[in-house]
């Protein structure tokens, strides 16, 4: 079930205090489920019911997405804030060094988590922040496209296409592989949370000199990504490889940029197995 959380942050201005929505469900070792940018908790949902059977599950809506308000003032989008942010987060919630799983923004909050050793493994599917600056640039313009279509289309329209197949890979197969599987209210929720994102545009900015050259030593991480990505390409798992050798690097056959929707089994077995 949906609850919410509130916790003080100290900034330059003093204590600011942060409020985030979150889905707690499962038992066993607990395992924190980060979304990327624009998206919200529900794009977790196909793998939920899978990874719960194993796991205290706890997806959560980032600052400033989904039902989560953006940071207060003193407190910025960026990698450096969004971090403790979710360390706080986890104390808030009890968690002690929760397993963590993250996909696009949320896979590179998950890796930059775990280089701070405050989760006991991570699994990243395509991360953001192993882009040439050509992938980033490329990437960000087709975030902003998609940004501004949600917004411009009025609800009717965005329901009157869910309903179709094709209607959905109108609205989505950007980052999904295989959109119609994604049900019509699923497609109209996440355009919506796209449209009325309070953090997205902070968060693109603070996301242009970001590069993730750090290894990530002493716990156990798992770097997967589609064969079908289309907006992070998946050479940059070559890229993620190389910096954080003695990750694991997995593909995901026929899987879009979010592959919880395309291959929910394939995907909570790479969780699963990430976590072990």
């Amino acid at each position: 079930m949906s609850a919410t959380v509130s916790f003080s942050l100290p900034s330059a201005h003093g204590p600011k205090t942060v409020t985030m929505s979150y889905a707690r469900v499962g038992t066993g070792e607990p395992l924190l489920l980060l979304h990327g940018i624009g998206h919200h908790r529900q794009a977790w949902d196909p793998v939920v019911h899978i990874l719960a059977a194993e796991r205290e599950v706890i997806a959560v809506d980032l600052p400033g997405f989904g039902a989560s308000p953006a940071l207060p003032d003193g407190l910025t989008h960026d990698l450096g804030t969004v971090v403790p942010v979710l360390g706080a987060l986890c104390e808030a919630l009890e968690l002690d060094r929760p397993h963590v799983a993250g996909n696009s923004l949320g896979g590179l909050l998950a890796l930059a988590l775990g280089r701070e050793k405050l989760v006991r493994s991570v699994t990243a599917l395509s991360p953001a922040g192993f882009w040439t600056t050509a992938e980033r640039r490329y990437a960000f313009g087709v975030l902003l496209a998609m940004r501004q279509g949600a917004r411009r289309l009025p609800l009717p329209a965005v329901e009157r296409l869910s309903r179709t197949m094709v209607g959905r890979a109108a609205l989505t197969s950007t980052i999904y592989a295989r959109p119609g599987r994604r049900s019509p209210e699923a497609v109209v929720a996440e355009t919506l949370a796209l449209a009325h994102a309070e953090g997205f545009a902070e968060t693109l900015r603070a996301g242009i000199n970001v590069q993730f050259t750090d290894d990530v030593p002493g716990l156990p991480v798992t770097v997967a990504w589609g064969t079908r990505d289309r907006l992070l390409v998946r050479r940059q798992g070559i890229r993620a490889k190389q910096i954080i050798p003695r990750a694991r690097l997995v593909r995901l056959p026929g899987c879009g940029h979010v592959p919880m929707n395309d291959d929910p089994a394939l995907v909570a077995r790479v969780i699963l197995d990430g976590s072990r």
